[in-house]
């Protein structure tokens, strides 16, 4: 249950940034969003890590699996900015968070004991994600900055790289300690999208006016990816990957409420069902 209440904590953490994030890339070039996202969290994580952080216990496979985290993860925040760049909320967040199956997968593949229970539950979950998500098919045009289709195409491609990051970040902190294990990450992230632009001779200064905003949305992801890297250590920590997800659906709603995104009758009934099999996951958890 522990591992549970750290997914649903990181879930509602990232249903906040997910909504900024909406609101920071109308129109805006991603690459200074992404350097300045991912460098703020990386200032705010250095020091605590630094001075608190269990260095010793991080092993040349910690070491390892935790770049990989960091490239993964610098893959599914690209894809996140980019699909909330050319869709409303009500398509991309659930897309994004249909990741459960994914990290239940990486469970079996690494060995652990996955029940039939906890796969109905995912099922309910994801079931509950493409109600969502097929609802939003008969969308007027407005508010998509491209098809449907490419955006949806983007949110799959995040969903995956969140899969793999939670999956290799729980991994790697097995091995070693979760506060290096994140620091790692996030600067390989960086590094990773600092390349990119010179690569691209891309300018990686963000809007001035933006600059707090996305240094709080830097803080917020580093806190949510630090809570789902640290429950690694805990007991079924995939259920931490699992619930995790319920931040698409968060989204949704706080989109309804502050970006007045109109949300469907059938889409209300895809995010009951998904509350439904969080809830289940819950009680056989």
């Amino acid at each position: 249950m522990l591992a549970l209440g750290f997914g649903l904590t990181a879930a509602l953490i990232w249903a906040v940034h997910d909504l900024l994030a909406r609101k920071v890339t109308q129109g805006a070039a991603l690459l200074p969003i992404l350097f300045a996202v991912f460098g703020a969290g990386s200032v705010a994580l250095l020091p605590v890590a630094m001075v608190t952080g269990d260095w010793s216990a991080m092993t040349e496979p910690a070491w390892t699996i935790a770049i990989a985290s960091g490239l993964t993860y610098a893959l599914a925040g690209g894809c996140l900015y980019k699909a909330f760049s050319i869709a409303p909320v009500r398509l991309v967040s659930p897309v994004i968070g249909a990741y459960p199956m994914l990290s239940l997968a990486i469970a079996v593949a690494q060995g652990r004991a996955v029940t039939g229970a906890d796969w109905l539950s995912v099922s309910a979950i994801v079931a509950g994600i493409a109600i969502v998500a097929l609802a939003s098919r008969e969308d007027s045009p407005d508010g998509y900055a491209a098809p449907p289709g490419v955006a949806l195409g983007w949110a799959a491609l995040s969903a995956l790289g969140f899969a793999a990051t939670f999956a290799l970040g729980q991994e790697a902190t097995r091995h070693g300690s979760e506060l290096p294990v994140s620091l790692i990450g996030r600067l390989v992230a960086l590094i990773a999208i600092i390349a990119l632009a010179v690569l691209r001779r891309a300018r990686l200064a963000p809007p001035r006016g933006q600059v707090w905003l996305l240094c709080l949305m830097g803080l917020m992801d580093a806190i949510a990816l630090g809570v789902v890297t640290a429950s690694g250590r805990l007991p079924q920590a995939e259920y931490a990957s699992v619930t995790a997800s319920l931040f698409g659906v968060l989204t949704v709603l706080l989109a309804a409420w502050f970006l007045r995104e109109t949300v469907r009758p059938v889409q209300w009934l895809g995010i009951a069902v998904v509350f439904s099999g969080i809830a289940a996951l819950g009680l056989w958890g």
